[in-house]
């Protein structure tokens, strides 16, 4: 493992050496990603959440083995995530569709997860599903300092009855030195269409602005980088008006937020796909003290969307979609009708 992390740290250096000077550079790099892993339920009936609607619980025998295999595909991705450019599985991983804290554990202790020591933060969401959002951190690379989950209240439009759910997270902590700020996302769902269900993720915008303006009141050059499944596209008035991001680093101005997922979107491509349309739903944008060019510090180098062929159907009327997991009242093999998006952070070594 050390050596395989030497080689891709000296393919690094070369490459970032063609990019900024004739001089040649040393990076550490790291991988920070967000993936949601569709309805990842034990097979375990939760008395107090509605988890008899998730797909494992609604089968009627198998449950056992189909949950073995959606972990271990689950750990399979995450392992490969960035691992092309860093040699290593990601630092920081971001989650959403999980129903507790124990597939986290199930997860982490895969065999293809295991020698990376991955550690958990996780808070039971109010979400009427159990649906919760999560964090796994390699415990040699990031240390926590402080966690906290912040709850949603949203309402609908038509009823004025309160809508549960889930709750955005926020994690402090240091990475190898550097202290940084992490928030987690699972916007509201555009369950009953886009426009009347809007107004929630609207909701769910301003509570992450409020996360991230409280964070920048005390430290105005915080490294914030929010993360999730927003639900919404980068264009979408969530994420252009209440976030305000911008799509190209210039414009971002002291306390702004960089989203580098617009112009993939302008491109046409996607995380997610439906009715033969693709969303960019999944999103990583942070702010402007994560763009400076003095690389003493780590900073954002560059943003993907990890779309591998075998996380794409093959074949059938979801050819070219996300393979996910459960389709048809059944479990597919697949990994998620979500392609996960990761970032590198980059900082200059002796």
């Amino acid at each position: 493992m050390k050596f395989q992390k030497l080689i891709f740290t000296l393919i690094f250096s070369l490459l970032v050496t063609n990019l900024w000077s004739q001089e040649t550079k040393r990076f550490k790099i790291h991988t920070l990603a967000f993936y949601n892993l569709e309805n990842l339920f034990d097979t375990i009936n939760d008395p107090t959440i509605f988890d008899e609607a998730s797909p494992i619980m609604e089968m009627n025998t198998g449950r056992s083995e189909v949950y073995k295999k959606k972990v271990h595909n689950m750990a399979r991705v995450i392992a490969d995530i960035g691992a092309d450019g860093a040699g290593n599985a990601p630092a920081i991983l971001g989650v959403a569709e999980i129903e507790n804290r124990s597939v986290m554990v199930d997860v982490i202790n895969d065999p293809l997860l295991l020698g990376y020591d991955y550690g958990i933060i996780h808070y039971d969401s109010p979400d009427k599903r159990g649906i919760d959002v999560g964090m796994i951190y390699q415990k040699a690379i990031f240390q926590p300092i402080y966690t906290s989950n912040h709850t949603l209240y949203i309402y609908d439009d038509l009823t004025r009855n309160r809508v549960y759910t889930r709750d955005q997270l926020l994690v402090t902590g240091n990475l190898e030195g550097d202290l940084i700020h992490i928030i987690v996302n699972h916007w509201p769902s555009r369950s009953g269409g886009e426009e009347r269900s809007r107004s929630k993720r609207i909701g769910a915008a301003k509570l992450n602005k409020r996360i991230i303006d409280s964070l920048q009141i005390t430290d105005p050059y915080a490294k914030i980088i929010t993360m999730g499944d927003l639900n919404d596209d980068p264009i979408n008035v969530s994420v252009k008006d209440i976030l305000q991001a911008k799509a190209e680093k210039t414009e971002v101005e002291l306390k702004g937020i960089y989203n580098p997922y617009e112009n993939f979107y302008k491109s046409g491509l996607g995380t997610n796909a439906y009715r033969d349309a693709w969303s960019l739903f999944d999103q990583i944008m942070m702010t402007q003290p994560l763009l400076e060019k003095d690389y003493s510090s780590f900073r954002f180098y560059k943003a993907f969307i990890y779309n591998k062929n075998y996380l794409t159907t093959k074949r059938g009327r979801w050819k070219g979609y996300p393979f996910r997991s459960f389709a048809d009242e059944g479990f597919t093999g697949g990994f998620s009708d979500h392609f996960p998006v990761y970032i590198y952070l980059i900082k200059e070594v002796e």
